[in-house]
C-alpha cells in the first residue's frame, strides 16, 4: 500500500504542479493589473447586472476565502448591499484560475463550464434573497479592534496600488505568484494533493464509498464533510477525483467542490459578527440546497 501510495502521490505530482504554476502566474497577473478603483466602481446597486458583475469578479480575482475576507469588508465599509457582499464571499473562494485549470485537467471541459456557471448563479441567487434582507447600518469606528486574519488576508493587497515601473510591475506579479500566493494556499495544496494519493490508495475507502455512498448518501456525505471541514477551492479538486474514482458520484463530487471552498470558518465567522447569526443561517441554508441541486442537476446533464 505504501508502494501505491508513493505512486499515486508522485503522478498526482506530476499532473498537478505544471498547472498549478500556470495558475499562480496568471493570478499574479490578473492580481497586478486590475485596480481596486475599478472593482469598487460598479458593485453599488441592487440589480441583477451588479449581482452578475460580483459573481464573475469573484471568480477572476485570485483570492482564497481568507483573502477575500479583508476586500468584503471593505466593500461593507463603502456602502455596497448585502447582496453584493455575500455574493462574493460565495464565488471569490469557490474558485480561481489555478483551481479552474485543475479542475479541467482532471475532470474535462463540460464539468469545469457547469461549475463555474454554478457558481454564478449561486453568487446571483444568494445575492438577490440578501439584498431583500434586512441588515443593522454600519458606523465606521477607526478604534474597532481589527480583525487579524482580515489584516493578514489584506497584506498581499496592497503592492498593487504603488507606482512601479514594468521591472518593479514584473517582481511584483512574480512575487506575488510564487512566494505570496503559496504562502497563503500551498500547505493546503500540499495536504489536498496527499489526502488524494492517500484515498486513492488506501482500498478501505472505495469500499466504503462503494458500499454506502456511492448513491443518494453520497451527496449528504459530501455536504456534511464540505461545512465541517474547509478545503481551499484548487486542494479540493484532486482529493474529489480521488473519492469519486474510488466510487463517489460524481454529482456528490460537485457538492463537495461548491460546499468545501465556500464555508470556511473565517467566511462564517465574518458574517456573523457583520451581518448576525439570523443572515449567517440563511447563508448557510441557501448553500446547502443550492449545491445539492445543481449537484443532482449535473448527474441527469452529463
Amino acid at each position: 500500500m505504501i508502494s501505491l501510495f508513493l505512486f499515486n502521490l508522485k503522478q498526482y505530482f506530476i499532473e498537478i504542479i505544471p498547472t498549478i504554476f500556470l495558475g499562480f502566474l496568471l493570478s499574479g497577473i490578473i492580481h497586478e493589473f486590475i485596480p481596486q478603483s475599478l472593482i469598487n466602481k460598479y458593485l453599488g446597486r441592487k440589480d441583477v447586472l451588479t449581482l452578475l458583475r460580483v459573481s464573475l469578479l469573484g471568480i477572476i480575482l485570485p483570492l482564497c476565502c481568507w483573502g477575500s475576507l479583508p476586500v468584503a469588508i471593505t466593500f461593507k465599509k463603502k456602502g455596497t448591499p448585502l447582496g453584493s457582499v455575500l455574493a462574493f464571499l460565495v464565488t471569490t473562494p469557490a474558485t480561481s484560475v489555478s483551481a479552474i485549470l485543475i479542475t479541467y485537467k482532471f475532470f474535462g471541459l463540460k464539468f469545469t463550464f457547469y461549475l463555474c456557471l454554478s457558481i454564478i448563479l449561486m453568487g446571483i441567487i444568494i445575492g438577490i434573497i440578501g439584498n431583500l434582507l434586512k441588515t443593522k447600518e454600519f458606523f465606521i469606528n477607526e478604534n474597532k479592534e481589527k480583525c487579524l486574519c482580515c489584516e493578514e488576508g489584506s497584506k498581499h493587497l496592497s503592492h498593487s496600488y504603488q507606482q512601479k515601473n514594468f521591472k518593479n510591475k514584473i517582481i511584483s506579479i512574480l512575487t506575488y505568484s510564487f512566494i505570496d500566493l503559496p504562502k497563503e494556499i500551498g500547505l493546503e495544496i500540499l495536504i489536498g494533493i496527499i489526502l488524494a494519493a492517500v484515498v486513492a490508495s488506501f482500498s478501505p475507502v472505495g469500499i466504503l464509498i462503494k458500499r454506502y455512498l456511492s448513491g443518494f448518501y453520497g451527496y449528504f456525505f459530501a455536504l456534511i464533510f464540505g461545512l465541517l471541514m474547509y478545503i481551499c477551492a484548487t486542494a479540493s479538486v484532486p482529493l474529489v477525483y480521488a473519492l469519486i474514482i474510488q466510487g463517489l458520484n460524481i454529482g456528490a463530487g460537485l457538492v463537495l467542490l461548491l460546499v468545501g471552498p465556500i464555508t470556511s470558518y473565517g467566511t462564517i465567522l465574518l458574517i456573523k459578527k457583520e451581518f448576525g447569526f439570523s443572515i449567517l443561517i440563511i447563508y448557510l441554508t441557501l448553500i446547502s440546497i443550492l449545491s445539492l441541486f445543481f449537484g443532482y442537476l449535473f448527474t441527469f446533464l452529463k
